[in-house]
């Protein structure tokens, strides 16, 4: 099944769950776009491949990010923030692909949230053993927007939190395909990732990929 860039969003193999308030979870919605996707990351990661970047304080991230779209996320010494060129290659990221834009379009109105336009999508490659710590998504000017999350690949075992970083964390497995949608009340809740478990997969190998999408600017 094709999406069209703004279209209606396809129908989902499971309806969406509420996990939180403002946050949904939509196993599978991603499945038939998977191969326009993976075709889309290919793409963008050969005009601005995967890196290992660092927090301020200097520690190596154990997953390896690019990104595609009018902004990038980066991480470096001088902080966390969003700038228009990448510092790898030094020219603008690459334009986010259609297929890109419409699904996290149709996600975010199957939670919900309508007239999403994402402007940063960052591409993430998990490793068996990579994780991602507790955080929250607090680096874009404004909060009204929803974050939509795609999962292909190797499953992994998502954390999603409260507002403070003590508070009681809930346990999601995540499968190649399923999509996650948080806003609204949920839009700075911690989260995370769990070390991913080796395996292989028919699209992606040895990997799990996560595209993350927002409105940064």
């Amino acid at each position: 099944m094709n999406l069209d860039l703004f279209g209606e969003a396809p129908p989902s193999p499971q309806a969406p769950s509420e996990i939180a308030p403002g946050a949904f979870a939509l196993p599978g919605f991603a499945l038939s776009a998977a191969p326009t996707l993976w075709a889309g990351i290919s793409s963008t990661l050969l005009a601005s491949p995967l890196r290992h970047l660092h927090t301020p304080s200097g520690l190596r991230m154990s997953v390896a990010m690019s990104n595609c779209g009018t902004l990038g996320w980066v991480s470096d010494a001088s902080g966390y923030r969003y700038q228009a060129t990448d510092p790898l290659t030094h020219s603008a990221w690459p334009p986010m692909p259609d297929a890109f834009l419409a699904l996290a379009h149709a996600a975010a109105k199957q939670a919900g949230y309508t007239g999403f336009v994402p402007d940063a999508c960052l591409i993430n490659r998990y490793a068996p053993g990579a994780r991602m710590t507790l955080h929250q998504d607090k680096n874009e000017r404004d909060y009204a927007a929803p974050i939509v999350s795609v999962s292909l690949g190797l499953p992994a075992v998502f954390e999603l939190g409260g507002l403070e970083r003590g508070d009681k964390v809930q346990r999601l497995t995540l499968h190649h395909g399923d999509v996650l949608v948080w806003g609204g009340p949920a839009r700075l809740r911690f989260h995370g990732v769990q070390p991913v478990e080796a395996g292989q997969h028919p699209l992606t190998g040895p990997y799990r990929f996560n595209l993350t999408l927002r409105q940064a600017g």
